[in-house]
């Protein structure tokens, strides 16, 4: 006869859950309650850190007071049942417990605590500890680019609407348990974040959900690299330098005696704590000429050093010690979200010589950040040191770097995989490229910038192509926004009639040329924001009412280092110049729209035909089904676009309704 497991005994209504049991359903369910706290997590932490953070969220789910079990059947606690007989340890009142302390703690993680005082959030010595990994650093394996974008995307959210997703998908709530666990969880506004997690999600679940349970999102299966070795070593000598200095100067204090009197500091002297070796000429990291073309990461760390003064030690010795310890007069500018701090290991040397009467040396820093050291070759100014992000930069991001810049012009040094370099217009899209000279180091000639005011009359940017030896027939566009690296410039064409969404491309062909053309002039309000790549989508082309033209509806998306991205939603009607700017109609920050993780959008403006007479239009994405308007003017309309009569300045709000049937609001 057939045996059933005996039944399980759960804890009534009201009942104090027990230390055993939510062990048991701790350990049972360990990986997938990490997983979900470190979706939870800021990824800002780092993945090493993450991971460890993760870990503790539900390692200290176990800590506290006991609380009532949730009855079986509750809201969030389904009975522990399947349908077949066999129990489902993920239904358990245990389980629900256990996961609620797991985010609750994962919210909490970098919460200013109520005590604290001010709004500087405490330092690490008060937060929660974190598992000790001594000589090691962990993190997941790395996925595809459709994980990559989707952890860049949650970079941009709050971390109540990273646990909403996380409950959603990878627990398979439903809206109303997962907003009844946030609230408990000491969420304000559950039910906007599991609203704000649906739109992260899109029209596709089942695709969102393999992605979060791919392994880059799982902090149990992590790979391992050994930490900074050199640091390491030169931290041991450094210990031993310091217990030989420790002794003699005991011994000088006892022979001194009080009357000997200390020498005062000299005014305005820093005293800047560094790894040992970080700031050693001979410690930096020096990549091999041929590296770039048989390497699997082509970014930054591929680059060979270049330059007549990379055997200067009195210059390196310059450089390292500014950025160390920036003296009084030096200038220090940073783009948003870079630490303008010390070197922790020794620097990438990527460049070291003369440029238009400047020294100049440029680093890399493990990865993260590249800094540009500058100082006048005569006279009596003072250096200038630049920090900019480099995370996750390819061959189109990391292509060049700017090492010498005034009002009018830049000069950059070129990635070595990059071959014919040449500039054009953005404002002539018919004008052919030209081509541009470089030096034997890869030093381009002065390439002239936008101009920071006044009539938008160009844009200049470099059309850079890359070797055969790593993409053959690559050309990308690049333009300076005022960073140390030049921004990618992109295109996404319109949708075609049953074609599958377009992804973005490079902005080359004519049809992009057209387009940034009509845009290009935004780009001023992007500078010296942290910019790492803009592209244009083309999301919807309109009929003009009265008329036989159509105008096009683009979102512009900027992508920033750091991760959040910048939205400007642009109306581009005919035009007497094709060169004509278009107009923004909303502009959205920190958000995901316009990108693989927010692809509905939806806009609306006013518009007058050429009869005179004054009209409402709107248009939405690929996935619209209908438009409506309602406020001053009321309207709908099938399909992607629509177009109402309407007084010159009636106020409007345009709402769409989506294939799978949910809604998308108008940006604004």
């Amino acid at each position: 006869m057939p045996l059933h497991p005996p039944p399980l005994r759960h804890p009534g209504p009201g009942a104090h859950l027990g230390l055993k049991e939510a062990e048991a359903a701790l350990v049972e369910h360990y990986p997938r309650l990490v997983r979900l706290a470190y979706l939870t997590l800021p990824p800002s932490l780092g993945r090493h850190r993450r991971v460890l953070a993760a870990h503790t969220a539900v390692q200290r789910a176990l800590r506290g007071r006991a609380r009532p079990a949730p009855a079986p059947g509750a809201e969030g606690v389904p009975a522990p049942r399947s349908g077949s007989g066999v129990v489902d340890g993920t239904r358990t009142p245990a389980y629900a417990a256990v996961r609620l302390r797991a985010v609750r703690h994962a919210l909490a993680y970098g919460r200013t605590p109520r005590w604290w005082p001010g709004r500087v959030p405490p330092p690490a010595a008060l937060r929660p500890s974190l598992p000790v990994v001594r000589g090691l650093r962990l993190f997941p394996r790395a996925g595809g680019m459709d994980e990559f974008t989707l952890d860049r995307t949650l970079a941009d959210v709050p971390a109540p609407v990273r646990a909403a997703l996380g409950l959603r998908l990878l627990e398979s709530l439903s809206p109303d348990a997962a907003r009844a666990l946030l609230s408990e969880a000491g969420v304000a506004d559950a039910g906007a974040a599991v609203r704000a997690a649906a739109q992260v999600a899109g029209s596709d679940h089942e695709r969102a959900r393999r992605m979060l349970g791919s392994g880059e999102f799982d902090p149990c299966t992590v790979q391992t690299r050994p930490g900074d070795l050199l640091r390491r070593r030169y931290r041991v000598r450094a210990g031993a330098a310091a217990l030989a200095l420790a002794t003699l100067a005991g011994g000088f204090a006892l022979t001194a005696g009080p009357d000997s009197g200390d020498a005062p500091s000299p005014a305005g002297a820093r005293r800047v704590t560094v790894p040992g070796g970080a700031l050693d000429p001979a410690a930096l990291l020096r990549t091999s000429p041929a590296q770039w073309a048989d390497t699997s990461r082509v970014d930054f760390s591929a680059w060979p050093p270049r330059g007549g003064r990379t055997g200067d030690r009195a210059l390196l010795e310059r450089a390292l010690g500014s950025w160390a310890a920036p003296g009084p007069g030096t200038a220090v500018t940073a783009t948003p979200g870079t630490a303008a701090v010390a070197p922790a290991q020794p620097p990438q040397l990527l460049f070291a010589g003369d440029v238009d009467g400047e020294a100049v040396v440029l680093f890399h820093d493990g990865g993260v950040r590249v800094v540009r050291y500058a100082e006048p070759l005569s006279g009596t100014a003072s250096p200038a040191l630049d920090f900019a992000r480099s995370d996750e930069a390819d061959v189109t991001t990391a292509a060049a770097l700017t090492v010498s810049r005034t009002a009018a012009s830049a000069r950059y040094l070129l990635a070595p995989w990059v071959t014919e370099p040449a500039t054009r217009d953005l404002l002539a899209p018919d004008t052919p490229a030209r081509p541009l000279e470089t030096d034997g180091d890869g030093i381009t000639a002065a390439v002239p910038r936008p101009a920071e005011g006044g009539v938008c009359g160009s844009w200049p940017a470099m059309q850079l192509r890359s070797s055969e030896r790593i993409v053959e027939k690559h050309a990308f566009l690049v333009t300076d926004l005022g960073e140390l690296a030049p921004v990618h410039l992109t295109h996404t064409p319109a949708p075609g009639s049953g074609a599958p969404a377009r992804q973005p491309r490079e902005a080359t062909s004519a049809e992009a040329l057209t387009g940034w053309a009509r845009t290009a002039c935004s780009l001023r309000d992007l500078r010296r924001s942290g910019v790492r790549a803009v592209n244009n989508w083309r999301f919807a082309v309109q009929p003009l009412p009265g008329t036989r033209s159509t105008a096009d509806w683009v979102c512009t998306r900027a992508d920033t280092w750091r991760g959040p991205g910048r939205v400007l939603v642009q109306f581009a009607p005919p035009a007497a110049s094709p060169t004509a700017p278009a107009e923004v109609v909303a502009d959205r920050r920190n958000t995901a729209l316009c990108s693989r993780f927010g692809q509905h959008v939806v806009a609306g403006t006013h518009w007058r035909s050429p009869a005179g007479a004054w009209y409402v239009l709107a248009a939405g994405s690929r996935a619209v089904r209908g438009v409506e308007v309602t406020g001053a003017v009321r309207g709908a309309a099938a399909g992607t676009t629509l177009a109402v009569r309407a007084p010159q300045d009636a106020a409007f709000r345009v709402t769409a309704e989506l294939h799978d049937g949910g809604t998308a609001p108008s940006v604004r």
